[in-house]
């Protein structure tokens, strides 16, 4: 006799698939009775479906939506109109319809999982994940323009889900409001141009007080366009960039508009920028990592730190506020000299009224270095390094190295004369955009370059995309 209390599962048709867990490019994982997995885009978590296979391999399958049986309790009703996993829709976004708490904790899964598999690396201590507005959070976007003479229509927007075309939006959400609110003016105002087959893009960048469009146009524009895009300006009060080649042709319409620029106030630091430098797209987010990064770097008024891949000063200037010395280095001479411009502007504005600790800027090719080149850097107590997405290979690598010798591993390189004396940094603030190329060089960092890595945790730069950003702090062993 069975017992009455007994639960069982319920039985399902067997071409339902139960979902459980989703990867990073927003699609549910499940798998068929005989364990090959299925990635099946548009599912969550806790959902039984069906679906329709339209790539096979020998361990995995793709699959497209085709119904919801029983709905995950995380599926949330998306926030803009234009989000979908139909043919058309926007695909600016992939995880609308995910909760946004949920959208952290799948991430910070992923950074998790990097650092293990990839690493083998396991954090001492989990960070808090640094969170911030889901919406309105876009300060910085490239929009592609289409002028579909088919339809007698302009669009402005980002590229349709997995397609080359531009989508149809009216609005965007994840803009800020009062840019979400020029997209049909700027749909209305590309198709006056005499230039609208000859316009690919438009780049939005916003400051705390301005807000820059920049035009790529592939022909000259003429006079009566450049009058068009001036009364737009003063209507809706943007100021307009023209770039008519690469970056470095990019230039101000109007020379009298103010300047571009972003503030840190906890540190007194102002940033200005121009349109189509790299800065980060998220303000609210920026502000709150780089008070993180420093409060975890834990510097002293006596130590020297360095700043690798030093962009535009973003964490030097700060950190200029609380060592005694500060290197900044980054790939780019221009950079470098832009860098050198805002440490001059802030040097004397500080919060406190007191002038930034003296700080050199130089250009070097980050990718290629050796432990020679790190040696030649000096001592630092501290370092900060903020890779693009490629990573700190060769950085890691060169510090590595230098342990390695130093130990006398077997199939270590010679320790260069130069490094007698020469001491690694204490602590090291590492913000990644990347978690395989963070997990990869958290491998050298601990099992070779003599660090432990004592907290590691995920920033929420992009809400409802894939995009995952995290910081990771290690300490000498």
């Amino acid at each position: 006799m069975s017992d009455l209390n007994e639960t069982t599962p319920p039985a399902y048709p067997a071409d339902w698939l139960e979902v459980h867990s989703m990867d990073l490019d927003a699609q549910g994982v499940a798998r068929k009775p005989d364990g090959k997995v299925v990635f099946i885009d548009g599912a969550l978590p806790f959902e039984w479906v069906t679906a329709n296979t339209h790539r096979k391999k020998n361990n995995w399958e793709q699959a497209s939506l085709t119904a919801i049986h029983k709905e995950s309790p995380l599926r949330v009703r998306p926030g803009c109109p234009h989000f979908g996993l139909h043919s058309g829709a926007c695909g600016g976004c992939k995880m609308q319809h995910l909760d946004a708490s949920a959208q952290v904790a799948v991430k910070q899964r992923v950074l998790e999982d990097n650092l293990w598999h990839l690493g083998k690396v396991k954090p001492e201590t989990l960070l808090r994940p640094i969170e911030g507005p889901a919406w309105g959070y876009r300060y910085r976007a490239r929009l592609s323009v289409r002028h579909v003479i088919k339809k007698g229509t302009v669009l402005v927007g980002f590229h349709e889900r997995k397609s080359r075309y531009v989508a149809d939006m009216e609005v965007c959400p994840i803009l800020p409001t009062h840019v979400s609110a020029m997209l049909m003016p700027l749909r209305a105002l590309v198709a006056s141009l005499e230039a609208r087959d000859t316009c690919p893009q438009i780049e939005l960048a916003c400051g705390d007080a301005v807000t820059a469009l920049v035009l790529r146009h592939l022909e000259p524009l003429s006079s009566a366009d450049v009058d068009k895009l001036r009364a737009f300006a003063a209507e809706h009060q943007v100021q307009w960039w023209l770039q008519s080649k690469g970056p470095d042709t990019v230039r101000l319409l109007d020379a009298d508009s103010p300047q571009l620029s972003y503030a840190l106030p906890e540190f007194g630091i102002t940033m200005p920028f121009k349109p189509t430098d790299f800065t980060q797209v998220n303000p609210h987010i920026n502000r709150v990592l780089v008070s993180r990064a420093l409060r975890l770097l834990e510097v002293q008024k006596h130590e020297r730190v360095i700043d690798w891949f030093c962009g535009l000063g973003n964490f030097t200037l700060p950190l200029a506020t609380q060592a005694r010395e500060v290197l900044g280095i980054e790939g780019s001479e221009a950079l470098v000299a832009r860098s050198r411009d805002n440490y001059a502007l802030n040097q004397t504005q500080t919060l406190r009224g007191q002038p930034l600790a003296p700080t050199q800027f130089v250009a070097r090719n980050l990718f290629e270095m050796t432990p020679e080149m790190l040696v030649a850097d000096g001592v630092a107590e501290k370092w900060l390094i903020d890779p693009p997405r490629e990573g700190a290979f060769a950085l890691s690598k060169a510090l590595a190295d230098i342990e390695q010798a130093r130990i006398g591993a077997e199939g270590a390189p010679a320790l260069p004369a130069c490094a007698e004396g020469w001491q690694p940094p204490q602590r090291i603030v590492y913000v990644s955009c990347n978690p395989a190329t963070l997990a990869r060089d958290a491998g050298l960092l601990v099992h070779q370059a003599g660090y432990r890595c004592v907290q590691a945790g995920m920033v929420n730069m992009f809400p409802h995309t894939a995009h995952v950003e995290s910081m990771a702090v290690f300490e000498r062993a």
